[in-house]
This record gives C-alpha cells, structure tokens and sequence, in this order.
C-alpha cells in the first residue's frame, strides 16, 4: 500500500477532492492511505502562528520553518520516504514521466506553501525534488499536491477497474495524444460518429485511431512550441 502524507496550512481545501471518485476508490481499496498534516497543530506559540513578514521586506507573508520542521521530523522518526516534494514555481514541470516513477514510491510526502512562499530553509533541508505544474502563479501549492496525487493514484494496479485505461492515457506512451472518442447515439443533432468506428473492421479502427492521433499530437505540439 502506498502512504502519501501532505502537509498544509489550509488542510480544508483538500478533504473533499481526496475523498472522491477515483482517490477514494483507491482509498476503500486500500491501494493507498492518505493523511493530511494540518500545519498549525505544530505552532509553537498560542495563536498557533505559522506565517511572519519576510525578512528584507516585500509584500506578503512567509510560512514559518518551525512547523514545517516539527512535522517533518516527525515524520521521518517514523518512517522513510521514498519522495519529499516541495511544490513550487520553480521546480521541475509535472509530467508523466514524473507520475509514472511516483507512482512505484512505497512512501511519499508532500510539502505545499501558501501565502507568498515557505520558507527556503525547509525546501533546502528537507526536499528530494521540487515539482510544478505549469508557469504560472497558484495561492497555494494544495491544487498541485491534488494533481500530482490524482495522476499518481490512477496508476497504481488495481485502482482502475480497467487494468489497461491507465496505460492508453495520452501521454503515457511518450507525448503522444489520444485519438478522440465517441459513444451513443451515433447521430446527436446531426453530429455523426466518424463511420469508420460503427465498421466493426478492427485493421481500419486501428488506422484510423492512429492517424487521428498523430493528427492531434501534431497540433498539440504546434501550440505548445
């Protein structure tokens, strides 16, 4: 079973999608377990503080290293981790590749910032990679922690009921994209399902998916270059 463990200062925002649809069928399963570390049981002070003004100015506010430390050596007394993430901007883009090798981990622990950043001594201590989902700026690193779970979770065997569903993803097989995908009613408001699928001819579906696909990997690539 893999143990992920997610740290943050706004735990909320992660109990509803982590408790839904595929992550918690693989949860009922118990494929994997998931415990999230609400960062203010481990303040120190009594107003539970966990963020203070940057040192040398500027807007915003830092989430302090004490918590961060507290919870993580904790953590790590327990038990070993395969992966520490820290989710930032300025990490390694998100991928499949990434997700593939995430998803063989026995133990993984997330680390998501809020506010303007975390502070750096926590990232410098503690983390074996950092990862990002795109170039862009996010409030809070939760909504990157539940993408990089999300990706993760549909690979593991099992979680699926379909055991090959993860494996013709786009993507999965280098970059390339999958061809699109049509079901009931053949006919919907005059739009009709390519004939070639309704043939029942195997060696043309196959054709055609493949051409369709490079079609599609094509102009993915053309907009993104």
């Amino acid at each position: 079973m893999m143990r992920i463990d997610l740290i943050s200062a706004v735990p909320e925002l992660l109990l509803s999608p982590l408790n839904t649809s595929i992550i918690k069928r693989a949860q009922d399963k118990s494929k994997i377990i998931i415990f999230i570390h609400n960062l203010r049981d481990y303040a120190f002070n009594k107003h539970k503080q966990i963020d203070d003004k940057p040192f040398g100015g500027g807007p915003g506010m830092v989430l302090k290293p004490e918590p961060f430390f507290e919870c993580i050596e904790k953590l790590l007394s327990e038990r070993k981790y395969d992966h520490i993430i820290f989710t930032s901007p300025k990490g390694k883009l998100f991928d499949q590749k990434t997700a593939n090798k995430l998803s063989l981990a026995e133990n993984i622990m997330i680390l998501a910032g809020h506010y303007k950043e975390i502070d750096d001594r926590v990232r410098q201590k503690f983390a074996t990679e950092e990862i990002s989902i795109g170039n862009y700026v996010l409030t809070g690193g939760e909504l990157p922690a539940l993408i990089i779970i999300d990706s993760v979770v549909r690979l593991i065997p099992g979680v699926l009921n379909d055991s090959e569903s993860a494996l013709n993803d786009s993507f999965q097989d280098e970059e390339i994209i999958e061809a699109p995908y049509y079901t009931r009613p053949a006919d919907f408001r005059g739009m009709k399902v390519p004939k070639v699928l309704l043939s029942g001819n195997e060696k043309e579906i196959k054709k055609w998916k493949k051409e369709q696909s490079k079609v599609l990997t094509d102009k993915w690539k053309n907009l993104n270059n």
